[in-house]
């Protein structure tokens, strides 16, 4: 008597090679993209939702992101200044500064952090903002902008 056959199934080559394929380029598409998510975060790193008088104010190395900023008297503002460098900056640790001499303001973002101050300008006028910690302090232009008080 003969006994039936059992044989296994096999999958083609091809069709092995091909799911080999697709399972790897699945994983770098994962991997890149975690990777890239994880670059990006790091180098813009994500501000706080603002509330209509906030003024999102971004400094590093190069610069502020404003250099002339508008505000209305008798109406309060508030400046978020965050800080793109790193701690590992010589000059200024990678903190970073938003100041005002004339209107007594003064606001110093830690490295890679954010930081508030809120005032409410009562006299019309253009004044100089500046950051004197780092980057030249206020001989640098770029660390330097206009503050124009309105109505």
């Amino acid at each position: 008597m003969r006994r039936p056959s059992h044989k296994p199934h096999v999958i083609p080559r091809r069709q092995h090679k091909t799911a080999r394929i697709i399972a790897f380029s699945a994983l770098a598409i994962i991997v890149l993209g975690a990777a890239g998510y994880l670059l990006l975060s790091s180098l813009f790193p994500a501000l706080p939702s603002s509330s209509p008088n906030t003024i999102d104010i971004r400094a590093s190395m190069s610069g502020f992101s404003a250099d002339v900023i508008r505000v209305r008297a008798g109406e309060e503002v508030t400046i978020r200044l965050t800080s793109l460098d790193n701690q590992y900056h010589t000059d200024g640790g990678g903190q970073h500064q938003w100041a005002v001499d004339e209107l007594g303001l003064n606001v110093i973002a830690p490295a890679r952090g954010s930081e508030t101050l809120s005032f409410t300008p009562d006299q019309l006028g253009v004044y100089t903002f500046y950051c004197d910690i780092c980057c030249g302090g206020r001989a640098n232009p770029t660390m330097q902008g206009t503050l124009i008080v309105e109505t």
